[in-house]
């Protein structure tokens, strides 16, 4: 074997101990020699590992009390999956204890199935719904996922499933109870292992959803034009007069004007959420420094943009974007009283979600002509970032077709609606420029 020793001596191809239990495995009689089972171990480590099946799937159903919300995992014993199965099978938690699916007592699907309940049990009502109905519905429908084909009948030994399970304290109606349950467990199965969603189905919608328990649609701007409000007046009386009498539109957006933040502080833009929950309201504080404390201060009053005044320096600019990144609210970038807006932008660090060519009231009074002239020469030297480019100053119904046809994608509207008799008539001049309400003619969602 002085052959087989020689590895001993080679530095940093194997330990004496490595050497040891190879030798442990030819008295074994599994090799003939120390170098043949050495062979053997590099083969074996550079064989492709079987990858683990590991699928995930969701589904919500019902309505009321009764209502089910199901997640869940199936995958391979031997995998992460099964050994999640282990963990909560053998680690008990308080109100949270995990139970095995069955249909009935003694009879339980394959693959084997452990339920986790998500909501506490706090008592036997509550266990009864659990150790009941729900049981009985996940049971019946993984046995009858295998029996459809969704879930392959060579893979139920192999496989097991975990299934969280939602049962709200207040349901009642056991019926309801299992046959939500047992459709949402159906359903969630044959998504996990269809690997539902598609990413273009989650592209689709994903600016469209609301969830039902939510309340409200979380406002994004992914399809403009917008109209965009500015609530200029000081005078939080008539400004919250004004929003109530805007007409709901996904087009529009509420702007809390730099006057009505300087009077009332970022907490003004909370009282107009009161009246409109799921709007898009922008602060426009014109920041000037310190950046990042003004984005927190807007995002804490839940403002979903904040504006900065493009004079700032590039540091307070490049600052403003970063924690309006880091904060998951929109960064617009007001170009008035910007020399060379091209030459400011190029000079950023990060590039904002969006500019405002802003001709300003004192300008317009003097002739100024309208901002949305330079949007060319911006769409042509920033054609690679994803921006929006946002008008203000002197936009009226007659010339809101000019803004938009130079590329204008946010045309935003001050005195013409605030000050207006009949607020929203002023509006609705603007509403047959723009798409109009998301998903107007869909019939039906998941």
């Amino acid at each position: 074997m002085s052959d087989d020793k020689g590895l001993v001596r080679a530095p940093g191809r194997i330990t004496k101990e490595q050497v040891s239990f190879l030798e442990t495995l030819v008295a074994d009689g599994r090799y003939g020699s120390v170098s043949e089972a050495l062979r053997a171990a590099v083969e074996n480590f550079n064989m492709p590992k079987t990858k683990s099946a590991f699928y995930i799937g969701e589904a919500l159903l019902g309505e009321g009390d009764e209502l089910a919300h199901i997640d869940l995992m199936i995958g391979d014993k031997d995998g992460p999956v099964g050994n999640a199965f282990a963990q909560a099978i053998t680690q008990l938690s308080q109100g949270h204890t995990p139970l095995l699916a069955v249909i009935r007592p003694n009879l339980p699907p394959k693959p084997h199935t452990a339920i986790i309940p998500k909501v506490t049990i706090k008592g036997l009502t509550d266990a009864g719904k659990i150790f009941g109905p729900a049981q009985s519905a996940v049971a019946k429908a993984v046995a009858d996922s295998v029996e459809d084909g969704v879930i392959p009948i060579d893979k139920v030994d192999d496989w097991v499933v975990i299934v969280s399970v939602f049962i709200h304290p207040e349901a009642e109606d056991e019926r309801k109870i299992y046959q939500y349950n047992y459709s949402a467990t159906k359903l969630a199965l044959s998504r996990a292992l269809q690997n539902y969603p598609p990413m273009d189905k989650i592209l689709y919608d994903k600016n469209r959803a609301k969830h039902p328990l939510m309340g409200f649609r979380a406002p994004t701007l992914w399809r403009p034009p917008y109209l965009q409000i500015a609530l200029d007046n000081p005078n939080i009386d008539s400004i919250l007069k004004v929003v109530k009498q805007v007409p709901k539109n996904d087009n529009i957006i509420l702007e809390a004007g730099t006057p009505l933040l300087k009077m009332y502080g970022v907490n003004v833009i909370k009282k107009i959420r009161e009246i409109r929950k799921d709007a898009f309201i922008i602060a426009d504080l014109k920041t000037m420094d310190v950046g990042k404390v003004e984005v927190d201060m807007a995002f804490n009053a839940t403002a979903n943009a904040v504006a900065c005044a493009g004079a700032a320096s590039v540091a307070t600019i490049d600052d403003f974007v970063y924690e309006c990144s880091r904060m998951g609210v929109y960064s617009f970038l007001d170009l008035m009283q910007v020399d060379d807006p091209v030459e400011k932008l190029k000079n950023l660090k990060r590039f904002p979600d969006g500019v405002i060519l802003h001709r300003a009231i004192d300008a317009e009074k003097a002739g100024a002509e309208h901002g949305w002239g330079l949007i060319p020469e911006l769409r042509k030297s920033f054609g690679d970032k994803k921006v929006l480019i946002a008008v203000a100053g002197g936009i009226r119904p007659n010339t809101a077709q000019k803004a938009l046809d130079a590329g204008a994608d946010i045309l935003i509207v001050g005195r013409y609606i605030t000050q207006s008799r009949d607020v929203e008539r002023a509006v609705e001049n603007f509403l047959p420029y723009m798409l109009g309400d998301i998903d107007l003619f869909r019939v039906h969602t998941e």
